[in-house]
Formats: C-alpha cells, sequence, structure tokens
C-alpha cells in the first residue's frame, strides 16, 4: 500500500464541490496551527506578499498537519504560494511536501505544469529523501506524486484574461485563480476591486473557466459578494483573511474602550491579580 497521503482538496475540485478557504499571511506556525482548526476546507499559505521564505514555511506546513480539524470537519488543506511562477521554488515546496500550490502572475501554464513533474513529463528536479516521500520512506513517490499534486495558476491581468482557454487546456491545470487586486490595477481601476467592470471580468471568468472543465478560484472577503462568486460557479474560495481578522478585532476592541474612558484610579500599590 502506498504511503503517499491522498490530495483531498484536489478530489473536492475535480467533484465539483466548493471549497471554502481562509487566506494566511501571518508567518507563524502557532498561528497556522490555530487557524487548521477553525474547520476551513482549505487554507493559502502567502510567501509571495509575507516575509515566509522556505524553511519557515516548513514549520507552517507542520503546524497545519498537527492541527486537530473542528468537529464533523475534514483536516484543512494547505495550499502555498510561492513568491514568483520560478522552477527552482516550485521544487523546493513540493519537496517540503506541499501537495497545492498557486503560482501568481502566470503567463506561461505550460511551464508551471513542467516545473511540477518529474522528466520525463517535466522538469522538476529528483530528490530521494525529502519530507514530501517520508524522507524516502515512500517507495512509489516518484512514480505517483503528480496523482497528487494541485496546481493552481493565477489570471491576474487583462492579457492573462484573454488566454484563460489557452491556460485551462494545459494538461495538469486543476483550477484558475482570479486576482481581483491586480486585475483591478490591470483593468485601469487600481484599488478599486469591486468596480462594476471587475465584477463583469471576474463573473465572466468564472464562467469560462467552468466552461472549460476547470475549477475556478478567488479571494473575496466580502461575504455577499463571496456568496454570489460561489452561485456563479467558483469552486475553492477564500472568504477571509487573518491578517484583516486580528486588525479588526484589535481596532474594535481599542475603540470601545476609547468611546467609555476609564474612571481615574488613584496611584496604589503594584497588584499582580489578574496577571498572566
Amino acid at each position: 500500500m502506498s504511503m503517499l497521503p491522498a490530495n483531498t482538496f484536489k478530489r473536492a475540485l475535480r467533484e465539483g464541490r466548493p471549497q471554502i478557504g481562509l487566506w494566511s499571511t501571518i508567518p507563524s506556525p502557532f498561528v497556522c496551527e490555530m487557524i487548521g482548526g477553525a474547520g476551513y476546507d482549505w487554507v493559502l499559505l502567502d510567501t509571495e506578499h509575507t516575509p515566509t521564505d522556505v524553511p519557515l514555511m516548513l514549520g507552517q506546513l507542520q503546524a497545519v498537519a498537527a492541527a486537530l480539524p473542528a468537529p464533523g470537519a475534514l483536516p484543512v488543506h494547505a495550499v502555498v504560494r510561492p513568491a514568483c511562477n520560478d522552477a527552482v521554488l516550485i521544487k523546493r515546496y513540493l519537496d517540503l511536501g506541499a501537495q497545492s500550490l498557486l503560482l501568481p502572475f502566470v503567463q506561461n501554464a505550460q511551464q508551471a505544469r513542467d516545473a511540477m513533474r518529474y522528466a520525463p513529463q517535466g522538469m522538476r528536479g529528483m530528490g530521494g529523501s525529502t519530507r514530501a516521500a517520508n524522507f524516502g520512506r515512500t517507495a512509489d513517490y516518484v512514480a505517483r506524486a503528480a496523482d497528487e499534486l494541485c496546481l493552481l495558476v493565477q489570471v491576474e491581468t487583462a492579457e492573462a484574461l484573454e488566454q484563460i482557454e489557452a491556460i485551462a487546456a494545459v494538461d495538469g491545470v486543476d483550477g484558475i485563480f482570479i486576482g481581483p487586486a491586480d486585475l483591478s490595477a490591470s483593468l485601469g481601476y487600481p484599488g478599486q476591486a469591486r468596480h462594476p467592470v471587475v465584477n463583469r471580468a471576474i463573473d465572466q471568468a468564472i464562467a469560462r473557466i467552468r466552461a472549460c472543465g476547470k475549477a475556478p478560484g478567488i479571494l473575496m472577503v466580502d461575504e455577499a459578494r463571496a456568496r454570489e462568486c460561489l452561485e456563479l460557479g467558483a469552486q475553492f474560495v477564500a472568504v477571509a483573511l487573518d491578517t484583516l481578522l486580528l486588525r479588526d478585532g484589535l481596532d474594535a476592541a481599542a475603540a470601545r474602550f476609547r468611546k467609555r474612558p476609564l474612571a481615574a484610579n488613584p496611584p496604589g500599590p503594584a497588584t499582580t491579580a489578574g496577571s498572566y
């Protein structure tokens, strides 16, 4: 029996089941383990817009794997976004054990696919005792790795939108992610990811990706719009971002106490009661 873990996220996309995720930009294994127990289907571990590097990602992946799932939920699936569509970075994250990658700013999906596969189908370098192969204990890893790898590519420019059908036609591409922020800038509306022109382009892109038989994905923290995207057929949707959840909670707590000034307390002996 093979020891290669099944990619439940990839199977869900192929079966057309929506996957609800969280976008994680806090470079902390501690936070990753906490997220892993929240009940999301997947978590995006970002390295494009965060300080996370390859060694730190190892700790984050280990933390996600160690998390106890919420009651009634499956273990959360980690999707890693490399800093760029680079064959060396792809190889390193795959060797760490990441089974699903989201590659940013893809203009050449063929190159992305080749970097995910060993020769002769691709150009991924061989490593005999990687964590992905359980340090060499998974004897059939090289033969079966591609079966459990999920390749997601980002379409985030007006030019890339025109290439959706060509990108979707590349064997090995499992899903196409629409990047609203960069797409809004490319369409001439920087910082206006909810502009009607951008919304219309996203709606059309979701329909085109589905028509090609591939899974559409998006990050959308506006709940109403996220639900719209799911109704339109988006299959992997990140509905929250850990940095924003923390920021908003911090700001709200501070604001509640600023509105009602605390009564002045006379000086007195220091106390440790309630200390942590």
